[in-house]
């Protein structure tokens, strides 16, 4: 099994823009081992996409934000969920459902995660995930696709 190659990050500590696609384990061992800190963050990671793909109704599962950078203390998870059109939420019980209620997600795990079904992509999917590269500068930066069948 060999570990994904990442690109070196920009001088403003993100990864260049695009999609970055990684199994799980590629993310957690490249951006959740250098501190404490980013472990912490990284066993969350995990746990919250353990619920997400345990669902069986995540299409994609996106990572921004600090997490993603050189930051060496980021201080929580970005994460955008696209979910399939038969996804629905009165279905999802227990932990799981914690994830896809935006404030409580916030208090006990520590991310924000953002998710919508395919079918409210108005523009598309790939456009969707793209905006997420958008900072609040205005500029872009890379983000991180996490793929499935991670083993």
């Amino acid at each position: 099994l060999t570990m994904k190659k990442w690109p070196k990050f920009n001088r403003n500590g993100d990864l260049p823009r695009g999609i970055h696609r990684a199994s799980l384990s590629d993310v957690m061992e490249h951006f959740g081992t250098s501190n404490l800190q980013r472990a912490i963050l990284a066993q969350r990671l995990n746990r919250i996409y353990d619920l997400a793909i345990g669902t069986g109704q995540t299409a994609r599962f996106i990572i921004f934000g600090s997490f993603v950078t050189d930051k060496p203390n980021p201080q929580d998870l970005d994460i955008f969920l696209l979910m399939e059109d038969t996804f629905d939420i009165r279905q999802i019980a227990g932990e799981a459902r914690i994830i896809f209620n935006h404030m409580a997600c916030q208090n006990y795990e520590g991310a924000s995660i953002f998710w919508l079904r395919r079918m409210a992509a108005l523009d598309g999917e790939e456009a969707a995930i793209e905006h997420w590269q958008i900072k609040r500068d205005g500029k872009k930066r890379g983000i991180v696709e996490v793929l499935k069948d991670d083993t």
